[in-house]
């Protein structure tokens, strides 16, 4: 999961069917991974698919965090990684989305940083509610930047908005955002009086906060399963150490001449794991705009606790390019908090990835809903191991202009500009008897008339403005 407040860029490469060949990101990569399995043949799978022009989830998922490399000479340096030369239309929409959200170290400044977008930092002192309290949350936070995308992705914000999150931007950061919020702590945070003692911070306006563990280092105490060993950041330990030891069950890196006979069967295994199976109290009740406030509540707890199995020591105020924070060490006080933390993160990931999949088919679906056009509501459950029968609609149609173009030959229409207005959406298009006609609806217009075709399979079976 991506490291709040620090830059972080690697490569990650894109899942190849079930395979997750993964040398970074981990989490994300199989949060997205776990979406795209349950979306698939799923007519909001080929929607979502459709708006990030066939970008899988799992790579989807790791996007926002890798354009923090950006943030030193911009999204315009020609040597700047990442750029999406296959996809231009979205790597403009990124860039755009860089530039209205620039990188600032002034936590008062009116436009915010694409990098505020990623955590909260509500206080463990006391478990509470995110609701509870006003320090360490804010209107630019993980908890409100996940509705923020969901009114995007159904239309109910405008694309042009002033973070420039369009519907394709808001798929790619919701990918990366429920991960995030599914990590204890890129929503819990441990604050400090100067004297090094954790306090309330609603309580002590002199407190001193850990940057959700990124400002702590972590030493963990010997066992009879490994040494001694101590980690830079807390939370890179939980953000990439406990992942890497769910997965090959060590939290070193493996050579990189070994990386690809050990991490494809070990990710492979788990991603089938996490897919055949639901994982206990995933599902949501209500507005999915509030579902991220309950994911922030739900996971608090396992936030307060990945503090209280430590013991901080030399805890110490520390300014570093303008930013004030707790600097200091954390000290397991028992040995098992590896392995604790992979039990964690394992019930986290799993529900982030089945969540991930709801929140995005219930935005796909609110939007392609109305009286004429009715989308159809499908089943929740892996399809690899569900009875569900094959989708109603058909097949995507990833070739409809093609489709539309030689319809339009038939009708003797074929000189005719088309200026398309929407992508391929599900519809249900019943006729004067009643009879359901079922398939994907695409609309464009030829010069002032609007027309459409409802494509199944390939073959155009409805046809509509082609009056004479």
């Amino acid at each position: 999961m991506g490291m709040k407040k620090i830059i972080c860029c690697v490569w990650a490469t894109a899942f190849v069917a079930t395979k997750v060949w993964a040398y970074g990101p981990l989490g994300h990569e199989l949060v997205g991974a776990v979406a795209d399995q349950l979306l698939k043949k799923k007519p909001a799978g080929a929607e979502i698919s459709a708006l990030i022009d066939g970008i899988p989830l799992a790579k989807a998922a790791v996007i926002p965090d890798e354009i923090k490399s950006w943030d030193k000479n911009g999204p315009d340096d020609p040597k700047a990684y990442p750029h999406f030369s296959d996809h231009a239309k979205i790597d403009n929409q990124l860039r755009e989305f860089w530039r209205a959200n620039p990188p600032t170290k002034d936590e008062k400044s009116p436009t915010p940083s694409h990098h505020w977008f990623h955590y909260t930092d509500v206080p463990v002192f006391d478990i509470v509610k995110y609701s509870d309290g006003k320090v360490g949350r804010n209107q630019w936070d993980i908890v409100h930047m996940i509705p923020y995308c969901v009114a995007v992705l159904r239309g109910e914000t405008p694309e042009d908005n002033p973070r420039k999150i369009t519907k394709p931007v808001a798929v790619i950061l919701l990918a990366h955002y429920v991960g995030d919020i599914h990590q204890p702590l890129h929503v819990g945070a441990e604050y400090f009086a100067p004297s090094g003692q954790p306090v309330d911070p609603e309580r002590d306006a002199n407190a001193l906060e850990d940057q959700g563990g990124n400002s702590l280092s972590l030493i963990e105490n010997a066992s009879a399963q490994h040494p001694r060993h101590y980690y830079h950041s807390l939370h890179g330990f939980w953000d990439t150490d406990v992942v890497r030891n769910l997965v090959i069950g060590t939290t070193d890196e493996v050579k990189k001449e070994q990386r690809d006979a050990v991490y494809g069967p070990a990710e492979t295994k788990l991603l089938g794991e996490f897919v055949a199976n639901e994982p206990k109290n995933w599902r949501m009740q209500g507005d999915p705009k509030t579902w991220a406030e309950q994911w922030a509540n739900e996971i608090l707890p396992a936030a307060r606790e990945a503090h209280t199995r430590l013991n901080f020591v030399k805890v110490h105020r520390e300014e570093k390019d303008g930013a004030v924070s707790a600097k200091g060490e954390a000290d397991e006080i028992a040995t098992g908090y590896r392995e604790w933390a992979s039990g964690v993160v394992r019930e986290e990931l799993w529900k982030a990835g089945w969540r991930l999949a709801d929140l995005l088919e219930q935005c796909v679906r609110s939007t392609s809903t109305s009286p004429a056009v009715s989308a159809q509501p499908t089943p929740s459950g892996p399809p690899e191991t569900s009875s569900t029968p094959a989708s109603p609609f058909g097949g995507y149609p990833a070739n409809y202009k093609e489709i539309v173009a030689a319809y339009l030959q038939t009708q003797r229409m074929g000189a005719l500009k088309i200026d398309w207005q929407s992508d391929p959406k599900p519809a249900d298009l019943p006729d004067a008897t009643g009879r359901h006609h079922y398939g994907y609806l695409v609309i464009f217009n030829t010069g002032l008339k609007t027309r459409s075709v409802l494509i199944h399979d390939g073959a155009v079976i409805n046809a509509a403005g082609f009056e004479r």
